[in-house]
């Protein structure tokens, strides 16, 4: 068969020899019909935001990939998408890979040879030429690519692990369209602009989609997170190929052999999130975001190719109670890091959002998001990759009781009361802990989410959203699977992590900056879900006996500080609700909310009461920016 060459499309090279976080997108039809295409570049040009480097895409027939690039990796300074594979396979990929010396060896031993510099997106299509579908089952790192078998006609899928990497697509008889970006997915004249209803309640109840596979729009579909897709004339089929380890489980004679485990982990995850000029830390000011921090600049040290690491850290100096911007300040003059300070005082509620070039894919639960677009475009000026300390905190959710009922089960009498003697001794006495569960118990907790009033009748009833708020809204039915850390595998369930990262996405952000997560790495989710809770996840000892004079001792040993108090309520009381009394309401809004129901906000509310009135307001300006976008993207097409 002959294969036409890659139409490339030239754009602008950013400073940097670092792929991830590149534009894919690809359009099938699995009856034969022929992709159209002006469309597909059509498509493609709107991803340009995303990967400034270069933009090419290739058709043959009935199938064809688009694909921006933004090179964020050393492997990648040569890299051009979409790539073949002897003219049989192709890949649009973004990606950036794990363990990339384990993966080329496998790869080696089954016959083929490649040289060490491979980008990312070709150990993935000679994984797949190896493997095929099963080529997932040997990936590790944060993915989302499309690959086009051409000898069995297939489209196949896959998204990583924890869904860090966005997949949407829609499925609409004869023709099927992917991207990670899911305004692209839109820019298809057969996709439907029609809401899904049942993600526009889930908003409404709890401030997010609590589907993993939708979106707020009809014909668009999310594949979850560690998900597969493919599709061919026979039909379209998803599965499921990794789910979070239960049967772990690590016993050290040594102390010390634990922590040095984990160090070693570390050290590796955070060196294979390094492979760049210049990167960026989120410093907190914390424990988990210093780790971080103290990994990379060793990590970079060591290195043959020195990175140039500097931080970023968000403080408010007058508005609320802060210590972060001290903390994260003598953390940087510690690792010597230079540490560039976005303060947030001035920052106004809904303050951006009637900019007519606002397209937030889906509403979004945070009056303050203007803020945050600032801040990731300051940082864009600066680097691609961003280090999150994001995950310690779920994978060290501490629980006692469920380690002692695993110990009892097993017959390990000596040590469960040997366990148990020294957690009663080293615990604080619970008097909080105490009152926060009869409050509970009784119904009279202060912050507990309530039902909303101002819901539609109709539409209340039709969702039957009562039901569902029963489901999810007071205590969320997730599976305890793990026999010693339940809260902390089944916290992995929960949506707040895909909505997480697709927020930190250039998808949302509009800027070409990538976020990664050291302590999502799978060989330390393995390392750490296979261990003795106590001591180790007990106040985070495991942590901080990693970061011993590596990190300030001030802030090694600083304990969990949650915010003082509520942004919103500050911010709201400083600034006043003149800006929500001038606000336009969208007419689709009647479906949703009855008006007449809304509760101003006021400064005596609570950071849960608060958030709930501000809801309708944010469904109301992404209910209006959401058809100027929608208006926008047939000019392009047209024009295109």
């Amino acid at each position: 068969m002959r294969h036409p060459p890659l139409a490339i499309h030239k754009a602008k090279r950013s400073r940097g020899k670092a792929n991830g976080l590149s534009g894919i997108v690809g359009i099938f039809h699995p009856d034969g019909a022929r992709v159209e295409r002006a469309l597909l570049r059509s498509l493609a040009e709107s991803l340009s935001y995303r990967g400034p480097d270069s933009r090419a895409t290739w058709c043959d027939g009935s199938v064809g990939l688009g694909h921006t690039l933004l090179r964020t990796t050393y492997e990648s300074a040569g890299e051009e998408q979409p790539a073949s594979l002897d003219r049989q396979l192709w890949i649009t990929a973004d990606a950036r890979l794990d363990s990339r010396a384990e993966l080329i060896a496998k790869i080696e031993r089954g016959g083929r040879k490649i040289g060490r510099a491979v980008p990312d997106s070709m150990l993935i299509l000679h994984a797949y030429s190896l493997w095929g579908a099963g080529c997932i089952e040997h990936l590790r790192g944060e993915f989302s690519f499309g690959i086009w078998d051409a000898r069995t006609r297939t489209l196949f899928c896959a998204r990583d692990h924890f869904g860090i990497k966005p997949f949407y697509f829609a499925h609409i008889g004869k023709l099927f369209v992917f991207s990670n970006t899911l305004n692209c997915v839109r820019l298809h004249p057969e996709v439907s602009e029609e809401l899904n209803d049942a993600a526009i309640g889930d908003f409404l109840l709890f401030g997010l989609n609590y589907d993993n596979a939708t979106t707020s729009f009809r014909d668009v579909q999310r594949l979850p997170p560690a998900h597969w897709l493919t599709i061919s004339a026979s039909g379209l089929k998803i599965g499921r190929y990794w789910a979070l380890p239960t049967d772990g489980r690590i016993r050290y004679a040594r102390a010390d052999d634990y922590v040095e485990h984990f160090q070693a982990l570390l050290k590796e995850a955070v060196a294979d999130r390094l492979r760049t000029d210049r990167v960026g830390i989120l410093l907190s000011g914390g424990l988990d975001s210093s780790s971080v921090a103290a990994v990379a600049k060793e990590m970079s040290r060591k290195s043959g190719q020195t990175t140039d690491i500097r931080a970023y850290t968000t403080v408010f100096n007058t508005s609320v109670p802060d210590e972060e911007g001290r903390y994260s300040k003598e953390t940087g003059n510690f690792l010597g890091i230079p540490i560039e300070f976005q303060v947030l005082d001035k920052a106004e509620l809904f303050e951006g959002w009637d900019d007519p070039e606002l397209s937030l894919p889906e509403p979004l639960d945070n009056a303050l998001f203007a803020s945050s677009l600032e801040s990731y475009r300051n940082i864009s000026a600066d680097c691609r990759v961003l280090l999150s300390g994001e995950g310690s905190d779920n994978l060290m959710d501490f629980q006692m009781w469920p380690y002692a009922g695993d110990l009892r089960r097993r017959g390990e009498w000596r040590r469960l009361f040997t366990e148990v003697a020294n957690y009663a001794w080293i615990r604080p006495f619970p008097w909080r802990g105490i009152r926060a569960r009869f409050l509970k118990l009784f119904g009279k907790e202060p912050h507990m989410p309530v039902f909303p009033e101002w819901l539609a009748a109709d539409f209340a009833a039709r969702m039957k959203l009562q039901a569902r708020w029963e489901e999810w809204g007071k205590h969320p039915n997730l599976p305890l699977e793990h026999p010693i850390l339940p809260k902390a595998h089944a916290s992995f369930s929960l949506p707040q992590w895909t909505h997480m990262f697709e927020q930190q996405n250039a998808g949302v952000t509009h800027f070409p900056v990538e976020t990664r997560y050291p302590f999502l790495d799978l060989r330390i989710v393995n390392y750490l879900l296979a261990l003795p809770p106590f001591p180790w996840f007990f106040q985070k000892m495991l942590l901080r006996e990693a970061m011993a004079g590596r990190i300030p001792e001030t802030v090694r040993m600083r304990p969990k500080t949650p915010m003082q108090c509520d942004i919103f309520s500050e911010q709201f009381q400083r600034s006043g609700a003149e800006r929500l009394n001038q606000m336009h309401w969208s007419k689709d809004l009647n479906r949703y909310i009855d008006r007449s129901a809304l509760v101003s906000p006021h400064g005596r509310m609570n950071a849960e009461q608060m958030t709930n009135s501000l809801r309708p307001y944010c469904l109301n300006i992404w209910l209006r920016s959401a058809r100027r976008v929608r208006y926008n993207i047939h000019a392009e097409v047209s024009n295109g």
